[in-house]
Formats: structure tokens, C-alpha cells, sequence
């Protein structure tokens, strides 16, 4: 899942989500100095990540991929993902989807001292282009591709993905929604079973 999503599961709690935002920039053990609640939200990302990738309805929206598109599935879902959410926020959000948006600029905003340093640039980026709230506008779904496509190390096909994803937009909807509410429960499950596990 992309950042809207890492954001939504990790609520309420303001370390756990930090966690959540800051996981995909950390890489191998988490450093035990930081707040337990951002650990546990590391944690709950990774978990989510884990669960995700093995779900059954994930596993079939990859399927629907063809070459060159394939080997980029889940990066492509990823992004399509939170763009579902994002016009479904009224179904799976807490309030309106400015409200939580302008929730997680704020907070990464005032706790830039905690952030990774390779983090920094993404945050400028969404912060320059009111995300995660404009995830929703289909445009923007396509200047995050075009974005994301410069910054592999290698040529890729993801610029030109829109399409793609627009042409088979209602079989990963009926993905996503029936998808979204499983993952949503095992997060839930997830973060009690790691809260109760994890060293202070």
C-alpha cells in the first residue's frame, strides 16, 4: 500500500503514524532509541506490507498485467490503491479527506527532526502538491507515475501507465473493495498483536 493507506491504518495514535510514514525509507532493524509508538508503526507497515503482497485479491490484480506493465504491478497498485481510497474516502476514512491530509503535513512538518534524511525530498514533493489529498485527482495519479518512473535506477514503462490503469479500472476497483476492508481488520489485529509484543 502507498501512503494514504500506511497513514489511515495507523491511526489514531500520532507516533504510531509517523511510523507508518517514515518506514519506507528505513531499511534492516529499527534503531531501538526511537518512541516506541513510531517502532510499533514501522512494524504495523511492514506487517501490512507483508499481508498485502500475499493477499489473493492483490495477488489476481497483479495477474491482470501484461508485459512490459507486469514486473511494475505493484507499484502501479500501490499508487492505484490510494488513488481508490482517496475517492472513497467517505467509506474507509475518519472525517474528510482534507482534514486527515492536512493532519499528516502538519505532522510531518513539525517533526521534520525525526525523519529520515533520504525522506526529506518526498516530503517537500507532497507538501508542494497538497498530498496525500490530491491522490483522488486522476491527473495527479499520473504526474506521481511520471515522478516515480525518473526516480528507478532503470528505464521503465511507468509515464505511460495512466492508461493502463484507467482501461481496467473496474476490475481493480472490485480488487480494492474487497480487498481494502480485510486489510483494514487484519491492521487492526495486527497492531494489538504487535503493541502486545513490543519492548518498551
Amino acid at each position: 500500500m502507498n501512503h494514504l493507506a500506511h497513514a489511515l491504518l495507523s491511526m489514531p495514535d500520532e507516533d504510531v503514524m509517523l511510523g507508518g510514514l517514515i518506514a519506507d525509507f528505513l531499511r534492516g532493524r529499527v534503531d531501538p532509541a526511537l518512541p516506541r509508538g513510531v517502532r510499533l508503526g514501522v512494524a504495523l507497515h511492514r506487517a501490512v506490507d507483508v499481508y498485502t503482497d500475499a493477499h489473493p485479491q492483490v495477488v489476481a490484480a497483479r495477474a491482470r498485467f501484461e508485459p512490459p506493465y507486469r514486473r511494475y504491478a505493484g507499484i502501479l497498485l500501490d499508487i492505484w490503491f490510494d488513488h481508490r481510497l482517496a475517492r472513497e474516502w467517505a467509506t474507509y476514512g475518519t472525517g474528510t479527506l482534507h482534514e486527515f491530509s492536512a493532519r499528516v503535513r502538519e505532522l510531518l512538518v513539525r517533526r521534520d527532526a525525526e525523519l529520515p534524511g533520504n525522506m526529506r525530498g518526498f516530503v517537500r514533493y507532497l507538501l508542494a502538491h497538497d498530498l496525500p489529498e490530491r491522490y483522488g485527482e486522476t491527473a495527479m495519479i499520473g504526474e506521481v507515475l511520471r515522478g516515480m518512473s525518473t526516480r528507478l535506477s532503470r528505464a521503465n514503462p511507468l509515464a505511460e501507465a495512466l492508461p493502463v490503469l484507467q482501461g481496467d479500472a473496474a476490475a481493480l476497483e472490485r480488487h480494492f473493495a474487497a480487498f481494502f476492508p480485510q486489510l483494514q481488520a487484519h491492521a487492526r489485529a495486527e497492531r494489538e498483536r504487535l503493541g502486545a509484543s513490543l519492548p518498551e
